[in-house]
């Protein structure tokens, strides 16, 4: 088990991560990390616990920035994110994370209430990531393996904005990120 990748992962948290998180009134570190606790509240795998901790970390691992993504250009942080927690982790952490903007526009799509509790930012990321799901598209994505894993995902996401809220550390997912990390792991670039 890598320690030098979960090293790299906490100074994400603690340095890019401390940073506003996209229009929200949150930081992005403060997000994902309320995103987890609210999946480990959920009574959510381990793996899936991971994957909300780590669903945002392609804002950080790609070309094109969250910075861009709000001015308009899709960053793909979901398949920049799943991309690297593949290297790392099996599919039941990486696959969850890959589908949770698709979750954003399934359940946009199959559940028109939802929309209304999207944040203003998630409103118009939703616009540049492709709008509501078409009924194809959400057919496709309901038969993905993945999608309940990814809708718990994105409502645990969703429910990841509160300034108010008291957040944990991101030592307190280290040994569950251990446990789940592939042996022989080396630091890859993100």
């Amino acid at each position: 088990m890598s320690t030098a990748l979960l090293d790299r992962l906490e100074e994400l948290f603690t340095g890019q991560g401390a940073r506003d998180y996209l229009g929200e009134e949150v930081s992005m570190a403060t997000h994902m990390l309320q995103a987890a606790d609210r999946a480990r509240d959920a009574g959510a795998t381990p793996a899936l616990i991971a994957a909300a901790l780590l669903h945002d970390i392609g804002h950080f691992t790609g070309l094109v920035t969250g910075a861009d993504l709000m001015e308009g250009t899709d960053n793909h942080h979901d398949e920049q994110a799943a991309a690297f927690l593949a290297q790392h982790h099996g599919p039941e952490v990486a696959e969850p994370v890959r589908l949770h903007v698709a979750a954003k526009r399934y359940l946009c799509a199959v559940h028109p209430d939802y929309f209304e509790q999207l944040s203003p930012a998630s409103v118009y990321t939703l616009s540049v990531q492709g709008g509501p799901m078409n009924a194809e598209e959400a057919a496709r994505f309901a038969a993905n393996p993945y999608a309940e894993d990814a809708v718990l995902l994105r409502r645990c996401d969703d429910a990841a904005k509160d300034p108010a809220r008291a957040t944990p550390t991101f030592s307190e997912f280290r040994d569950l990120l251990a446990g789940l990390l592939r042996g022989g792991d080396t630091v890859r670039s993100c």
